[in-house]
């Protein structure tokens, strides 16, 4: 009963007017950030941080959790049109969605993903409120040998199932891990594979990457292969989600959620490893197989949304309960309690109760807000297919050009990006999938340092991973993974001959 009279009182803070005006300005700021390649809702946030001096604390951290999850529901926009990741979070979701757009379907694909946001973000944000305190217990019980099994069995089932075979994956895999090993050592501090570049010294941007990869590699592309015409992309034939759309989405929602909701609660990736494992068993489960890397599966988008949005809610568990960011803008988010002088942890619920639950009641407001902002719009969305074909990847060229210089105002990151968009070209050439490089950019050196904390604490004994339940389990089910379907294959193989 507490709880709920709790959660009354947070929607009796957050619906005062000045409340919900912070909400909106944040959710549509958000959604505007989320577009846009390269900035981010970190790097908003941390570019807003000087309003705490001025702005209450409950009405400051509305406003950033706004920007927060606003940002999730934008960048999928640009994913669907453009084959643009506004953020890591949203790159799986330009793998159907960019191909549903191309065949006339991005309405649906723009109604699924902002449908599959809200629900996931309404289901996550109702686990947050009941069992927080629970999660974040579970969650802290885990250690680096379990974070590596988990990483490693992202590896596995993302390989596996994006790539025309799972070596050509496995490449695309490798590719990736050796990017993400250049710079300083997180561990040792040492400078590694820099072949002497000082811009290589903090690594190469993800972002960076996504966009090289992914939109300067499909503008080129088609450029080179897909011939000089003038012509539109497909003709968008509606803006809407039929009977059957609906069918297929609801199920993918709710696994996205289930996938997506516990990764936000561990510091073990952000939304990256349950969007890419949502779409991993969508394409298993689905029974439109033939449409995933062809037309586009509109499965292949709602799962991988609900699952990024549900992740982004669940950051708040940790971070409220336990002060633990799992996220970065989430880092930013506790550096603005504390420029109120607020500790996050577990005497939060008692300390700042009326700021903790305003919060959580902003969520379910700002989830409506961003629901009612995205729908209406994806009519003048989907209008941006109907620019020429030739000026639309033009303006994408520009678009990635003007994000990536905004980063760090580097002309050198604008060679970079040019650079990786000519692997990219290479890459759809000779089949090769593009995802499976940027996942190995963002956990291999995750993945890295858990392995080597594991073997720390294991006294340099690899028997660690198996003595611990959880890691033990999570081996089992990377071989099975690996095993199982190579098995199914052989036998069915046997039966046929006999």
């Amino acid at each position: 009963m507490d709880i709920w009279n709790n959660l009354i009182g947070g929607f009796v803070t957050a619906g005062t007017p000045i409340n919900l005006l912070w909400a909106f300005v944040g959710c549509a700021i958000g959604t505007a950030i989320g577009v846009l390649p390269g900035l981010g809702p970190a790097v908003t946030v941390a570019m807003l941080l000087p309003i705490t001096t001025q702005v209450e604390p409950t009405a400051s951290m509305i406003f950033f959790a706004g920007i927060y999850y606003g940002a999730m529901y934008g960048g999928s926009t640009t994913s669907i049109l453009l084959n643009t990741p506004g953020e890591t979070g949203t790159m799986v979701t330009a793998l159907e969605g960019f191909k549903m757009a191309k065949n006339g379907r991005a309405g649906a694909a723009l109604a699924t993903a902002a449908i599959g946001s809200f629900v996931a973000g309404t289901v996550a944000t109702i686990l947050v409120t009941l069992f927080a305190p629970v999660l974040a217990q579970f969650a802290v019980k885990l250690g680096p040998p379990e974070y590596f099994c988990l990483m490693l069995l992202a590896f596995i089932t993302v390989s596996a199932v994006l790539g025309k075979s799972t070596l050509r994956g496995m490449t695309a895999l490798f590719l990736g891990l050796a990017i993400g090993l250049i710079g300083l050592d997180q561990i040792t501090g040492q400078v590694r594979y820099t072949a002497g570049v000082p811009e290589f010294l903090d690594g190469i941007e993800v972002v960076l990457v996504a966009v090289g990869l992914f939109a300067v590699g499909e503008a080129l592309y088609n450029a080179l292969y897909e011939g000089r015409s003038s012509q539109t992309m497909n003709k968008v034939t509606r803006v809407h989600m039929t009977g059957q759309e609906w069918r297929r989405s609801w199920p993918a929602w709710l696994r996205g959620t289930a996938i997506g909701f516990p990764f936000g609660t561990i510091p073990a990736g952000g939304s990256e490893i349950p969007t890419f494992l949502s779409y991993a068993t969508e394409r298993k489960l689905s029974r439109h197989k033939e449409e995933f890397g062809t037309t586009g599966a509109i499965e292949g988008v709602a799962g991988p949304e609900a699952a990024n949005n549900a992740a982004v809610t669940a950051t708040l568990v940790p971070l409220l309960t336990l002060g633990i960011p799992t996220s970065v803008t989430a880092a930013i988010l506790l550096s603005a309690l504390q420029n109120y002088g607020i500790q996050a942890g577990p005497q939060l619920f008692e300390t700042s109760s009326t700021l903790v639950w305003a919060l959580i009641a902003s969520l379910y407001i700002g989830n409506v807000m961003l629901l009612v902002l995205n729908l209406p719009m994806v009519g003048l969305w989907v209008k941006l297919l109907k620019i020429p074909r030739s000026q639309l990847y033009a303006g994408i060229l520009i678009f990635a050009t003007v994000g990536v210089y905004g980063m760090r105002q580097s002309s050198f990151d604008l060679f970079l990006m040019y650079g990786i968009g000519l692997v990219g070209i290479l890459m759809r050439r000779y089949d090769f999938p593009t995802a499976p490089v940027i996942v190995g950019m963002i956990l291999g050196p995750m993945a890295e340092a858990q392995m080597r904390n594991a073997l720390s604490i294991g006294e340099g004994r690899w028997t660690v991973f198996v003595e611990r339940p959880m890691s033990a389990v999570l081996l089992a089910v990377v071989v099975a993974v690996l095993v199982l379907p190579r098995l199914a294959k052989h036998w069915s193989g046997r039966r046929a001959l006999a």
